[in-house]
């Protein structure tokens, strides 16, 4: 939550003018909030969360001013999520597989092949699935999770020197992943080497070939440019991640009752109208990137689910996450071990 000074109002414009958003003048603002993401200023979250800036910001009659700052220009993601829980950071757009540093349960949605088209994703997350995550984060007691997810996608392969057809293909490659044991279980239980970097520094890092290989959503893929660095992109379709946003539990409280409710009606709506943004997207993606360049392939899912099954992946994260969390997802997603 930002105070209202003459010094914090001209830092806050300079953010802006960076981001290349205007919210208006911060100074008639009795609320000025900052919500921070790790995304391009063209990524479907950006351009949402700023038309929810805009509605929030009219609703209340400019009492409340939301500062939308992208491209990780507050920190890196384990950065943001300490300013985050100390409230120096508002609303925070995160990965559960990352949150899972903090809130273990958050991860869950990234089982490795664990759900096989979005229906199947919805029912989970707009459901008893998503109801027990959200529940887990309000346990740290300094944040929450608004009530919808937001879409990141269904992660896809890219590498520089082969494309990934088969398990073995990932024998001993050095891919990058984020901060999240989930992310180094699983490509462990393929025998790669993975990597953890934070999202920031993953295109340098590919570049340099301090890694091989990546893992992201089609819509990141090209919104961070990283055909410029990797040839192949092997549909693998092996996670499907979402962003929870985040909010300041003390910041959140501080507000009266009726802006928390036009606050958290717009960001929801927004977080649903992202969703069906980035499925659109990736439709068309695939295309475009072909276009820069990136070749293209598919696999058999059955033979990477059979690799983990094998490596005893599922039988780790099952004990790991407890029955309760395990029966909840296989609810939604069927039986995986």
């Amino acid at each position: 939550m930002t105070k209202l000074t003459r010094r914090s109002f001209a830092a806050g414009t300079g953010a802006l003018a960076v981001t290349g958003f205007s919210i208006g003048r911060a100074r008639a603002a009795e609320f000025t909030y900052k919500f921070a993401n790790n995304l391009a200023l063209t990524h479907p979250l950006n351009k949402r969360a700023q038309e929810a800036a805009s509605k929030i910001k009219e609703e209340t009659g400019g009492r409340f001013e939301l500062q939308i700052f992208p491209s990780s220009q507050l920190g890196s993601d384990t950065d943001t999520l300490g300013q985050i829980r100390s409230g120096a950071v508002d609303f925070f757009t995160l990965s559960g597989l990352i949150l899972s540093t903090l809130v273990p349960a958050a991860a869950i949605n990234g089982v490795g092949f664990a759900f096989k088209d979005y229906d199947t994703v919805w029912k989970a997350m707009d459901g008893k699935l998503g109801d027990y995550v959200r529940a887990e984060i309000a346990k740290s007691r300094s944040i929450f999770a608004m009530e919808k997810i937001w879409d990141n996608g269904f992660r896809q392969t890219t590498s520089s020197g082969k494309p990934i057809v088969t398990p073995a293909d990932l024998n001993n490659l050095k891919i990058r992943v984020p901060p999240a044991p989930l992310w180094t279980s699983m490509y462990k239980g393929f025998g790669a080497a993975p990597t953890t970097i934070n999202f920031n520094e993953v295109y340098s890092a590919l570049q340099s070939k301090i890694v091989d290989a990546q893992e992201n959503p089609l819509a990141i893929i090209e919104t961070a440019k990283l055909y410029e660095v990797q040839s192949f992109c092997s549909l693998t379709n092996h996670m499907w991640d979402g962003f929870w946003l985040l909010a300041n539990k003390a910041n959140w409280d501080a507000l009266p009752k009726d802006i928390q409710t036009i606050v958290a009606k717009h960001l929801n709506a927004a977080g649903i109208a992202e969703r069906a943004d980035v499925a659109a997207l990736t439709v068309n993606l695939q295309a475009e990137l072909s276009a820069k360049g990136m070749k293209f392939n598919t696999v058999d899912a059955a033979l990477f689910r059979d690799k983990l099954k094998s490596a005893g992946f599922y039988k780790e994260w099952e004990a790991k996450f407890g029955k309760e969390a395990w029966a909840t997802l296989e609810a939604a997603v069927g039986s995986l071990s």
